[in-house]
C-alpha cells in the first residue's frame, strides 16, 4: 500500500518504521525537519519537511495516489482538519486520525471520521488490569465489545466449544493450550488448564461472567 503520515512523533514514527518494515511504501510529513532523526537511518521511506494541511506539500507527497492517510500530528484541531482534507478533497479510501480529546472523538466520528483516540484507549486498558485482569473492554472503539479470558475448570472440562458459546452474549474465538492459541473448531474438547479467549457483549458481562463461575 502507498501510506502517506503527517505527524512524526512517537506514533507517527513507530507507525512508519511498523508499516516499512510490512513492505508498505510510507511518505511521512513534518514541519521540523529534525523530527524525521528518530527514524533512524534504517527508515527508508519519503520524508517531507512541510504543513500536512497545505494541498502542494499533499499532492508533492503523493495524496492523489495514496490507499492511506493517517493525521497523528500533536493537535487534535490539526489532525481533524488535515483528516477531512484527505476524506473531503482528494478522496482517500483509508484516512484515520488521533484525537487526544475523548469528546471530540465522539463528534468527530458522528462526522463519518474514522477516529483513535489514544486517551481513551490507554484508560480503558490500565482500567482493565485494575477491575478486570482478564479482561480487555475496547475491542471496539464504542467499548460495545469486549474479550475475555477463562481459565478452563473441572466443570468445563470434557465440553465442545459450541456448548460453550453463548448465542448473542458470548463467542469463544481462540484456545490457549500449552501456551499454543489455535482457533478452535465447534466440535473442539477442551482439557482443565486450557485457556479459552471469547468475544463478549460487554452490557452482558456480569452475566457472562457469573455463568462461568468468575
Amino acid at each position: 500500500m502507498y501510506i502517506i503520515i503527517v505527524g512524526c512523533g512517537r506514533v507517527g514514527q513507530q507507525l512508519s518504521q511498523l508499516l516499512q518494515k510490512e513492505g508498505h511504501n510510507v511518505v511521512i510529513i513534518d514541519r521540523k525537519q529534525e523530527a524525521f532523526e528518530r527514524l533512524g537511518k534504517m527508515f527508508n521511506g519519503l520524508t517531507i519537511t512541510g504543513d500536512g494541511s497545505d494541498l502542494g506539500v499533499l499532492k508533492e507527497a503523493g495524496i492523489e495516489k495514496a490507499d492511506a492517510f493517517v493525521a497523528v500530528t500533536d493537535s487534535d484541531k490539526s489532525n481533524i482538519m488535515i483528516a477531512q482534507i484527505g476524506q473531503k478533497i482528494f478522496k482517500v479510501p483509508r484516512v484515520i486520525t488521533r484525537v487526544y480529546e475523548p469528546d471530540l472523538a465522539e463528534v468527530y466520528r458522528g462526522f463519518g471520521l474514522k477516529i483513535i483516540s489514544g486517551t481513551m484507549l490507554i484508560a480503558a486498558r490500565i482500567r482493565d488490569r485494575i477491575i478486570e485482569s482478564h479482561l480487555s473492554s475496547y475491542l471496539t472503539e464504542s467499548g460495545y465489545l469486549g474479550v475475555l479470558e477463562i481459565s478452563v475448570s473441572s466443570e468445563l472440562e470434557g465440553k465442545k466449544i459450541e456448548e460453550v458459546n453463548i448465542p448473542g452474549e458470548f463467542l469463544v474465538v481462540v484456545m490457549r493450550k500449552n501456551n499454543h492459541p489455535v482457533i478452535p473448531r465447534p466440535d473442539s474438547i477442551l482439557t482443565k488448564g486450557d485457556y479459552i479467549l471469547g468475544v463478549v457483549v460487554m452490557k452482558n458481562l456480569k452475566k457472562v461472567k457469573k455463568k462461568f463461575g468468575l
